[in-house]
């Protein structure tokens, strides 16, 4: 699965361009989701399922350089907002979770704020702002099921540095309501259901199953590379595969998907102790 010739650079678009493609795949959006094709979750439960499948926290505020923490204070506030869509969630056999279908748009009419948004490598404000790390958390954990990822939209710039990393590159999920959605779909004979939860000092998430969990799962990463592209700048690049496990027995490896980001930073910068 290795591409060694892969080469990305920068693409620069007009504004008319851009609004084109927005309005395009915006419309196209609206007619998967009310078309009737895909049978999507809705339904939420005030009782939790019996068992826990996988769970997971990140922290909610990273001390981030040149990055202004009023940032990551506004997107505590919006996290809070989204999680009350998805929070209990079930998600029946042959249902599809649709990140942006339940969310909705993030707009200042339902209490959303400015928070801190990547777009073309760069960082600014935009409402609602910051709801990649509730995309990126719900990713993380499907990874860890048997639940099948059938929309997933990886990030196209590696802004940051690794800082404790303790997950591969590659292994969130972007999020550009409505277009970038994330959408998980059922494909056992059980019922899942989504828990998210803001806590003091982590966004908090599991999948809780109906059923005893039958498999666990390893994610892994291969041909993980920096390169130095012909136009000046690097690119990192990896694949991100799944190991499956029955008890201590491995069972079988899969192929996800692979990775290709544009960094923003020198990758042989010195590390400080």
């Amino acid at each position: 699965m290795q591409n060694t010739s892969y080469n990305i650079k920068p693409v620069k678009r007009s504004k008319i361009r851009l609004g084109a493609g927005k309005l395009y795949y915006t419309l196209s959006r609206y007619i998967l989701w009310y078309s009737g094709k895909i049978k999507f979750a809705h339904n939420k439960h005030p009782q939790n399922l019996e068992y826990e499948y996988f769970s997971h926290k990140t922290p909610l505020l990273r001390k981030l350089r040149e990055v202004d923490m009023q940032y990551q204070y506004n997107k505590i506030i919006n996290l809070k907002i989204a999680v009350k869509n998805i929070d209990g969630i079930i998600l029946k056999p042959g249902e599809t979770f649709s990140y942006w279908k339940l969310i909705g748009r993030p707009s200042a009419g339902k209490g959303y704020v400015p928070g801190m948004v990547l777009y073309c490598g760069k960082y600014s404000m935009e409402t609602g702002g910051g709801l990649c790390q509730l995309s990126n958390l719900i990713y993380w954990m499907t990874l860890n099921t048997p639940l099948t990822v059938v929309e997933r939209y990886r990030h196209s710039f590696d802004v940051f540095p690794d800082s404790n990393r303790t997950q591969p590159f590659g292994s969130g999920a972007t999020c550009v309501y409505p277009y970038r959605d994330l959408m998980i779909r059922n494909d056992t004979e059980e019922n899942f259901q989504l828990k998210v939860n803001i806590g003091e000092s982590y966004l908090e998430g599991s999948w809780l199953c109906s059923g005893v969990p039958v498999y666990k799962y390893e994610i892994t990463e291969k041909n993980h590379q920096f390169k130095s592209e012909y136009w000046g700048g690097f690119s990192r690049h990896n694949e991100i595969y799944r190991k499956r496990y029955k008890g201590d027995k491995f069972l079988d490896e899969e192929y996800i998907t692979e990775n290709h980001a544009l960094m923003m930073y020198s990758p042989f910068l010195k590390t400080e102790k």
